[in-house]
């Protein structure tokens, strides 16, 4: 095989938002490739040439291949020969590397690969580069590669979180989007012709979608969150109603509540970790407060503050009071909703149960009773910029 192919004008690309399990191709008139100046890209294309050749080709062809590369001419033609499993591995160790200094590996694309989401579209290298680019100055994102599938003859579906500020604006914003990326295959080539992104926070993912658009303007808004510590949780999915987190296991310290919007029992939670403890400790404030009810009627509370990472039983001192107690919350899969604005009792049990009607319409298992999350101190902040969330545990939950 060639080490410099044609690539074929027939362009593998998904013609629905859920991934089918053979590639889908479509035809497409091929744009005037768009100068961009390169320096813009430097990172993303300082890397090794030759990609494909050594993705399709054996050993001992990759060989023949570096040394004839230089004499390959515009006759030459691809294979139809891709092994699709190498692809899926270069994508797991390639995709990690989207947003850092390394960026991802450009001869791993047609040079009029075709890029689609929800809101943007791109015909063709530069512009899907520029793009890249453009997500990484604008808003530092934190990307997760979940897995890596083949769906298709010449098809691969991906699976990832992308986390990011809108660091121009004062506020810095946080924006989450989750969902999966279809990449088709260009088979005379056996580089990649496509991308398309599908959210799971939007129904309409096809371009241009006015729901796409609305998703972000509405993660614009201004939510205070404390600079404190909290519980570490990753975000697995994120719906247009609640965030699939999975939560590491962390310690708070509890006593019996009033109801679920209440504050009764604050002052001895509170109490234990300024001092009121068998130590006279003072231990650093975190955030958020827990308010959990464990019953199906919400009527049994307990009142928590969470207690630094970095304690458990075998450094914290006791408490003094006899209803106040320690306690290990185990973590684990949750479905999040987050709202601003006072949380009432009415507000908070009302949130509670859209969340958990969308998890019965999603098929997801939940367990009897819920959590109120307040972050901020309710006599020094807006209630318009208040952050509060109501917190459902999963019996399980799987990204598959």
């Amino acid at each position: 095989m060639a080490a410099t192919a044609q690539f074929s004008l027939q362009i593998p690309f998904p013609s629905s938002h859920v991934p089918s399990s053979s590639s889908s191709v479509a035809s497409r008139r091929l744009r005037q490739n768009t100068h961009i100046p390169k320096t813009l890209f430097r990172p993303i294309l300082s890397r090794p040439t030759n990609w494909a050749i050594r993705m399709t080709l054996s050993p001992v062809d990759q060989k023949q291949a570096s040394s004839d590369s230089s004499s390959d001419s515009d006759s030459d033609k691809g294979s139809n020969d891709v092994d699709m499993a190498k692809l899926v591995d270069f994508l797991y160790e390639d995709l990690p590397h989207l947003f850092d200094e390394r960026g991802i590996d450009r001869t791993a694309y047609d040079d009029y690969v075709q890029f689609r989401d929800p809101i943007t579209r791109h015909d063709d290298l530069d512009g899907y580069l520029m793009n890249i680019a453009a997500l990484k100055h604008l808003f530092r994102p934190k990307f997760q590669l979940h897995w890596v599938k083949q769906t298709g003859s010449y098809e691969i579906t991906t699976r990832w979180t992308m986390v990011m500020r809108f660091i121009i604006l004062p506020w810095q914003p946080e924006l989450v989007f989750t969902g999966t990326s279809v990449m088709g295959v260009n088979p005379k080539t056996g580089k990649f012709c496509s991308h398309a992104d599908y959210w799971d926070s939007v129904s309409n993912n096809q371009f241009f979608s006015p729901e796409g658009l609305w998703d972000v303007i509405q993660q614009l808004r201004i939510y205070k969150t404390p600079d404190r510590e909290t519980p570490k949780y990753e975000i697995l999915k994120r719906t247009a109603v609640y965030e699939v987190r999975k939560y590491k296991p962390f310690m708070v310290v509890e006593t019996t509540g009033d109801h679920l919007a209440g504050s009764g029992g604050f002052s001895s939670v509170t109490g234990y970790i300024f001092g009121n403890n068998t130590k006279t400790e003072v231990i650093s404030m975190t955030t958020p407060v827990f308010t959990e009810a464990k019953d199906p009627e919400l009527s049994k509370v307990a009142i928590q503050v969470v207690l630094p990472l970095d304690k458990d039983f075998s450094n914290l001192p006791e408490p003094i009071e006899d209803d106040v107690r320690l306690k290990k919350m185990k973590g684990g899969f949750a479905a999040v909703h987050k709202f601003s604005g006072k949380p009432t009792e009415e507000i908070t049990r009302e949130k509670e149960k859209v969340v958990r009607s969308c998890l019965v319409r999603d098929g997801l298992s939940a367990k009897p009773g819920c959590l109120l999350a307040r972050y901020n101190d309710p006599t020094r902040t807006w209630s318009s910029i208040m952050r509060n969330e109501v917190l459902i545990w999963l019996e399980d939950f799987s990204l598959d």
